[in-house]
């Protein structure tokens, strides 16, 4: 009746569905009332999600709220151990395939009872977001993860944890990743492990390796071979890539791994294994973790979220590098040095601010991290205390690796001169321009933005140093 709006809220219907078939007094109940059991339903619910997508107008989204849908859907879960309830398509064969060996099982009968709950709460939820906007104008926050596993321990030994699975993400992401071997994966190997993923992203069609630590991107660098890559990213920071996650855009072979003997690492990402390296890795440790985790392009996801006691902190995602690229200081900025700049705001963008990062190209084309400052409460000690003193403590190591014919300083400071620092952003003074310049660093990526912008460049082209704002900052907490 009424259109169609009322047409399963009756006991013939319901009774059929929620009787207890082995129960004598419902079994009598439903002779009397000429009532014959119902042992499957299927629900395909009024598409409400896919109405609000695509714009639909209020009175359109109302009336594609099922009523009837969710209580037949209900009535048949609830009642799991007599009756099969689908709601998934998907599910069909499976169901086809079990009545022609007899009848549905009871454990099958419980996963789809479990699912059929857990689409109507999905259901109600979609409908909860949509009208408490619309008709109530609050915005509500509804999240579900699923596949809850428990993790070794949490940040510290004595904090249990646990993982949850987004459903239905595509993209890359570590929560899509297949552990081949080693321990269960701790907190912290999860939040380490997001961050080696998302530096090499963005040059995941190269050869390319990113080595962190403390959610840190200590090493990165590209190469002509994954050896190369490795060895270039690990000199980064020698002492940090001991215990560290590294994280490849390309299937390891032996050569590179075996770069790696008598260096411990707590984690590995790769695309792919074959099986000769996949079992090296296995017996170079026991407790090795090793994930495989494909990099192909999927649907990226609109937001990112981080919890705080008593609520929820909700953001876009940081996408892209820069907005414009404007060189603001006499000395000019070679476009030559363009590659190396991004490579340099890449890493810096997943660096904990303040961060700077100082890169050089170290062959034609391929680039590594010299040294960061992460993590300060000012930018000065980032440069200074930071990424100056680590680069010059890794261009010793190369020095005496290399041994040229010039001096270390010599050395040292023609490598500086070429490299290029990026900043996550603006300067609040120009005494981190004139800590670079000691340092002999004569390009600086910036956003810009300061009120004290003007003293910064005039104290740039005073000391010779190229400066170029970008006007996206990466602040990263």
């Amino acid at each position: 009746m009424m259109d169609g709006r009322v047409k399963t809220l009756h006991p013939k219907i319901h009774g059929a569905i929620l009787a207890l078939q082995d129960k004598p007094s419902h079994v009598k109940d439903a002779r009397e009332q000429g009532i014959e059991f119902i042992d499957i339903v299927v629900v395909n619910l009024y598409p409400f999600e896919k109405t609000v997508e695509g714009g639909a107008c209020l009175e359109d989204a109302v009336e594609n709220i099922d009523i009837g849908g969710p209580a037949l859907v209900r009535a048949a879960a609830k009642n799991y151990n007599h009756v099969a309830i689908i709601t998934d398509s998907a599910d069909y064969p499976l169901i086809l395939d079990e009545l022609e060996k007899g009848a549905i099982s009871l454990e099958t009968k419980k996963k789809l009872a479990v699912k059929a709950f857990r689409r109507i709460a999905d259901y109600d939820c979609a409908i909860d977001i949509y009208l408490s906007k619309t008709l109530g104008n609050e915005e509500i926050l509804r999240m579900k993860f699923v596949e809850g596993r428990t993790l070794r321990y949490g940040e510290n030994w004595h904090q249990g944890a646990k993982f949850f699975k987004e459903p239905g993400v595509t993209e890359p992401t570590i929560a899509n990743a297949k552990q081949l071997h080693g321990k269960a994966l701790s907190y912290n190997n999860y939040v380490d492990a997001e961050s080696a993923l998302n530096v090499v992203l963005g040059y995941k069609d190269t050869t390319a390796v990113s080595i962190v630590k403390h959610s840190n991107p200590c090493g990165f660098a590209t190469g002509n071979t994954l050896k190369e890559a490795l060895s270039r990213a690990w000199d980064g920071d020698p002492v940090s890539s001991f215990g560290s996650i590294i994280c490849m855009t390309c299937k390891p072979d032996l050569e590179a791994l075996e770069f790696l003997k008598g260096r411990f690492v707590e984690l590995i990402i790769a695309p792919e294994y074959d099986e000769k390296e996949l079992l090296y890795l296995k017996n170079k440790s026991k407790d090795l973790r090793i994930l495989e985790l494909s990099m192909a392009k999927g649907k990226p996801l609109e937001n990112t979220y981080r919890y705080i006691v008593g609520g929820m902190l909700v953001q876009s995602r940081n996408r892209g590098l820069y907005e414009k690229w404007d060189i603001v200081t006499r000395h000019q900025f070679p476009e030559e040095k363009k590659g190396l700049s991004e490579f340099a705001i890449n890493a810096c963008k997943y660096t904990k601010s303040n961060a700077v990062v100082i890169a050089r190209e170290y062959e034609r084309g391929f680039y590594q991290i010299l040294a960061i400052g992460a993590g300060q409460p000012n930018r000065v000690d980032s440069i200074k205390k930071l990424a100056a003193t680590k680069a010059r403590e890794n261009l010793k190591i190369l020095y005496e690796r290399e041994k040229p014919d010039v001096s270390e300083d010599e050395f040292a400071g023609n490598i500086m001169s070429e490299c290029v620092m990026a900043s996550d952003a603006f300067f609040p003074f120009d005494d981190s321009i004139i800590t670079s310049a000691e340092n002999h660093i004569r390009y600086i990526i910036s956003p810009g933005g300061s009120i004290r912008d003007k003293e910064v460049i005039d104290t740039a082209n005073r000391l010779g140093v190229s400066l170029v704002f970008t006007g996206m900052r990466h602040f990263y907490h």
